[in-house]
């Protein structure tokens, strides 16, 4: 028992290592500042009217009104009865944040290297590797919080696998189930399903070693493991991925009754996102050297070179001023890669890269094997649209890859695959039992190979002409000759961090070689090379993310000011909606303050997506009126904003006198430019073939009137002499939203595309609306019943392990 107590002892005090670590790369949080991250900002907009409604009534809505017309709140936060894997996430992200998910980079890939029996402190070496790995921490700089959560916990789940084919099958199970419930929690599917493609691999390199050495009883049982931890994993967040996938089918993510596009075109319809949006951001395959120099092609589309760029001292050679020159020359679009733009390149280091290749040579064990075969799966796929053989048949034959877009961040896998290796590297080096020789003629292979990557980078860089694909706006704003100074800077950065991975890579080689032929110990080996690695990864980390990005508390929580546009609209007390075209779609301003038409997320509600594609990117007003949009943020002839008021409104509901029957949703959806949506409304027989009448009448004493309005709950008074059909202003939801009138449960139906309709008997009666959504109750049901099984199994193994321990010692 005293060897335990040591290992535990040895584990705190690596973690409070951690916790200090994280703290200090962003120490700005000890002041009590918050990171700006664009996407937060974004997100802020979005959720401000759900979070109202939380701390005002203690209720959750699962609606908002304040973006794209409405839509459920399953991805922007909602909180789910019995979502324990949130409060065990919670314990686990203690620090502020971002410091809290760097902590979990850490966390994650130091349990993964120990379950692969790793010494703690290449297991520490190694989590620093990965937590200062470039591309995990710019994520965290623009505000990829899910994604950057979802990321610390694949090598967790990646250990718990590991020690089940070690034949520790109490401990995996714990690990795996505990690892994938937090990983599922956290709610970024994409990196989640990326792990399952790596997973793949990591079966079957165990698969063909049980094969060989006839140990298939093991693999299987291995895998009934495996499946049953992933199984409650799963389960304990039924409710976020039954919410998700029902939202899912009904967002741009999901299958489109549509077959033509708004030009009315044939459009390719599979059931997922297009390819040209899938690839989109397609990583160059040149361009991949940057894993191991930074600003090969640029680094980011603002890079900051202050007044030792080129640029800069044409800019005051041309009159400009310091000031002006430094402010431009701070964000220089030096990046001139393949992809429409990046934050900063997807770098791993130099010094892991090189050790990366040195385990190639060195590690016998079966797990370099899926690590290098993650590595290139990786690396091939990121490529996207300019290796379009393989892209091709994931997006056509394997299935939900096409739900995916931005195949570039894929590379994840790749910048966990190779500091694990790299680290498994020098573990080998630190075994007695690989010869010496061996070790020298690996470290002399490793080392002439990535030099020579270098050396032929610098010499044949005349074959690159750093050029961009925005290079033609940049010449058309500012010139010719700024532009051939920009290509100047792009060709000094290329250089000048070449010549930078030169350096480290040559002090990296001599650090092991002294190592080798016994001059440095264990213990110096790695604290130079730990130095090595945190100066090279921490100072590029620097160039993107920074003290700078802080900001005080305020300024997040309450990030768009109140214009007097904003001010102007807000004295109107009634419930309608705005619209800002130079918002569109990508925006949540407006929805901070307002409730309105767009917003901004990546799965967006696909009914107003194409509502937007077919008719009011055409500036078709008629449609802006059914959605009950009353200003209109324009500007006028100097520049300034005003609402412009929109008198046609259709108002919260109304009566029609004529339904207008059509059979297919193309006809539906181009019906809308021309029809007269006050009296009329079109409907689909093919989704509702039991509606039989289509003509009612109407009169002035016909009326309708939102009388009380909630997030999740909306009453209406109708007035009609005789038997009719009313629209409302709200998008058709028909998963969560039931009608009652007078207190009964009846049935509606959409109309007009995305709004909701609804047959109201003659006389005066009461109409509610609300929003019931069973996904909610049966998924927080399944979800009380896996985790409180899983918690008794995790006692009972724990239990079981520690009567086992105290057996043995007893014999």
């Amino acid at each position: 028992m005293k060897l335990g107590f040591k290992a535990l002892f040895v584990h705190f005090f690596v973690l409070v290592f951690f916790v200090i670590a994280a703290l200090l790369y962003f120490n700005p949080v000890l002041q009590g500042k918050v990171i700006q991250q664009s996407d937060i900002v974004q997100y802020t907009g979005m959720a401000k009217e759900q979070n109202n409604f939380r701390k005002v009534t203690g209720d959750e809505p699962y609606w908002t009104n304040s973006a794209f017309g409405g839509m459920p709140t399953f991805q922007l936060g909602a909180y789910y009865p019995h979502n324990y894997v949130k409060k065990l996430d919670s314990l686990i992200r203690f620090l502020p944040r971002p410091a809290d998910y760097l902590f979990v980079y850490f966390l994650g890939f130091y349990i993964l290297l120990c379950c692969l029996k790793v010494d703690y402190r290449l297991a520490a070496l190694g989590a620093l590797a990965f937590g200062f790995s470039t591309y995990l921490i710019i994520i965290l700089g623009v505000g990829h919080n899910a994604k950057a959560h979802a990321i610390g916990y694949l090598p967790m789940l990646l250990g718990g696998i590991v020690l089940v084919f070690r034949k520790k099958y109490i401990g995996g199970f714990i690990l795996t189930a505990i690892a994938m419930a937090l990983e599922v929690g956290a709610n970024h599917y994409q990196m989640t399903y990326y792990c399952m493609l790596l997973i793949l691999i990591m079966g079957a390199v165990y698969l063909v070693n049980a094969i060989l050495k006839k140990k298939f009883k093991h693999f299987v049982i291995s895998i009934g493991i495996l499946l049953l931890a992933v199984a409650f994993g799963i389960a304990t967040n039924a409710t976020g991925l039954m919410a998700t996938k029902e939202y899912a089918d009904w967002s741009t993510r999901g299958k489109s009754e549509l077959t033509i596009n708004p030009d009315s075109s044939p459009k390719e319809n599979k059931g997922g996102l297009s390819k040209e949006y899938i690839t989109q951001y397609s990583y160059g395959i040149v361009e991949s050297l940057n894993i191991f120099v930074p600003r090969l092609f640029g680094g980011s589309n603002g890079e900051n070179l202050g007044e030792s760029s080129k640029t800069f001292n044409f800019l005051t050679d041309q009159g400009i001023t310091r000031t002006q020159a430094i402010s431009f020359s701070s964000r220089l679009p030096l990046y001139w890669g393949d992809q429409p733009g990046v934050a900063a390149p997807a770098y791993i280091g130099v010094v892991i890269f090189f050790l990366f290749i040195l385990g190639l040579f060195l590690v016998q064990r079966k797990a370099k094997w899926w690590l290098l075969g993650g590595t290139i799966m990786s690396l091939i796929l990121s490529w996207g649209k300019n290796f379009s053989l393989l892209t091709d048949f994931m997006i056509d034959y394997f299935p939900l890859y096409d739900k995916f877009r931005a195949v570039s961040s894929i590379q994840v896998i790749l910048e966990l695959c190779t500091p694990v290796l790299a680290i498994l590297a020098i573990n080998e080096l630190f075994k007695n039992k690989v010869a010496s020789a061996k070790k020298i003629n690996a470290l002399k292979i490793s080392a002439i190979t990535v030099v020579s990557i270098l050396i032929g980078l610098l010499l044949f860089k005349g074959m690159f002409n750093f050029s961009g694909s925005d290079d033609a706006f940049i010449k058309q704003n500012y010139g010719d000759e700024l532009m051939a100074l920009i290509k100047l800077d792009r060709e000094a950065v290329y250089t000048n961090d070449t010549l930078r991975s030169l350096l480290f890579v040559a002090l990296a080689s001599v650090a092991l070689w002294l190592y080798i032929k016994g001059k440095v110990k264990e213990n110096l080996l790695v604290l130079g090379l730990g130095v090595l690695i945190l100066v090279d990864l921490v100072g590029v980390d620097k160039r993107y993310v920074n003290k700078d990005d802080f900001v005080s508390k305020r300024q997040m929580n309450e990030p768009f000011r109140q214009t007097a546009v904003d001010k102007q609209i807000a004295k109107d007390k009634g419930n309608y909606r705005v619209y800002d075209p130079q918002e569109g779609l990508n925006g949540a301003r407006t929805s901070y303050f307002h409730k309105s038409i767009g917003g901004y997320h990546a799965a967006k509600p696909a009914g107003i997506q194409d509502l937007f594609d077919f008719h009011i990117y055409k500036g078709k007003v008629g449609v802006l009126n059914m959605l009950n949009v009353k200003y209109v943020v324009q500007q006028d002839e100097e520049g300034r904003s005003y609402p412009a008021v929109n008198p046609e409104a259709n108002g919260n509901a109304w009566f029609i006198k004529k339904l207008v029957p059509v059979t297919t949703a193309n006809e539906e959806i181009q019906g809308l430019g021309t029809l007269d949506n006050k009296n009329e409304a079109i409907f689909n027989t093919s989704n509702f073939p039991n509606i039989n009448r289509f003509a009612f009448q109407t009169d002035s004493t016909t009326t309708i009137q939102l009388t009380d309005y909630k997030l999740n709950y909306l009453t209406y008074i109708s007035k009609n002499e005789n038997a009719g059909v009313a629209v409302f202003s709200e998008m058709y939801y028909g998963n969560g939203w039931n009608a009652y009138i007078d207190g009964v449960l009846t049935d509606h139906f959409k109309v007009n595309y995305v709004l909701r309709a609804l047959k109201i008997p003659e006389g005066e009666h009461k109409i509610e609306f609300k929003f019931e959504p069973k996904v909610v109750k049966d998924g927080s049901t399944i979800a009380l019943a896996s985790s409180s099984l899983l918690g008794f199994l995790i006692v009972l193994g724990i239990g079981f392990t520690f009567w086992r321990s105290r057996k043995k010692e007893k014999v």
